[in-house]
């Protein structure tokens, strides 16, 4: 039997779950209880506003319809993570304005929407982004549930997928081009830039959660491997996708000249390693014991996803 292609993949997305997300991310105004800290910040609406500009863009929030998902398999009630998920999509967002600067990929068009540096300005962008992953932490700390060792245990998981071993460590090496280097350089530099943050969605859900130790293997092996899976559709889509649907301009790496899946092994190779990666993020789903169906429409969807 062949393998299914990405247009006979019907992904039923969990919307349920994405709307819960945006209607929290949108009760996010990053106020103090402290009357006396509040009075000092006031003037920063501006910042607040670039803020919730990039936040509230849209997009599929499938990093914490991940989380949520994930929790949901575990056995455990989605709404108990959802500061964590919504921390990381905190810190996803702030990726996106960085990203998009024109020091790193002089991006002027985000989720069909001008980025912020755009909007805003240079300065205000960086401010946006830095303020936006204070906050990522500051939500965790502050209302997550769990408790004190919960906390530490989900920052400890997002600190390590965004720093030096993680998300940002990895947009250094492709501002170094380190992907040059061949199929593995690549594939490395892409498990950090993107693969980090993919994966912690699912491993803020066992630290609240923890499975046994085997069922803790595969939600991992899991994560890692839809973070591949989502790098290597991301890339075909940068050529074959169209602006109208992404929302923002295609042939972006051609153009700066970076290594991609698609320049490195040409695109019918690189639909092959898709579906390959998509077929065995399918199998371990099926070695875990509880409800999977969410973390499968996820894995579809990356998969055959057209934005």
């Amino acid at each position: 039997m062949s393998e299914p292609s990405p247009q006979s993949v019907h992904a039923r997305y969990p919307e349920h779950l994405r709307q819960q997300v945006d209607e929290y991310l949108a009760g996010l105004w990053f106020t103090v209880d402290d009357p006396r800290e509040s009075a000092e910040a006031e003037g920063t609406g501006g910042l607040v506003e670039a803020m919730r500009y990039s936040l509230l863009a849209g997009g599929k929030r499938i990093r914490p319809v991940l989380a949520l998902a994930t929790a949901e398999s575990l056995g455990c009630d989605p709404r108990a993570l959802m500061p964590a998920a919504a921390a990381i999509e905190l810190v996803h967002t702030y990726s996106l304005i960085h990203d998009d600067l024109p020091a790193m990929d002089d991006d002027a068009l985000r989720r069909g929407m001008p980025t912020c540096h755009v909007v805003f300005g240079e300065d205000v962008a960086i401010l946006a982004g830095d303020a936006l992953f204070a906050e990522a932490v500051r939500l965790v700390c502050e209302v997550q549930a769990g408790g004190p060792a919960v906390q530490a245990g989900i920052l400890r998981e997002i600190s390590r997928a965004t720093g030096v071993a993680g998300m940002v460590g990895g947009q250094y090496l492709d501002l170094k081009g380190a992907g040059a280097g061949g199929a593995a350089p690549l594939a490395a530099m892409h498990a950090l830039k993107t693969g980090r943050l993919m994966a912690v969605s699912v491993h803020v859900a066992l630290v609240l959660a923890p499975p046994l130790p085997e069922q803790e293997r595969i939600y991992r092996a899991f994560a890692r491997e839809l973070g591949l899976l989502f790098q290597i559709v991301d890339d075909i889509l940068d050529v074959a996708g169209s602006e109208e649907e992404l929302g923002k301009a295609v042939g972006a790496d051609e153009r700066m000249g970076k290594v991609t899946y698609t320049s490195l092994h040409g695109m019918e190779r690189a639909r092959a390693l898709a579906t390959e990666s998509h077929a065995r993020a399918r199998a371990l789903l099926s070695g875990l014991d509880g409800p999977v169906d969410d973390l499968a429409a996820i894995t579809d969807t990356a998969f055959a996803r057209t934005n």
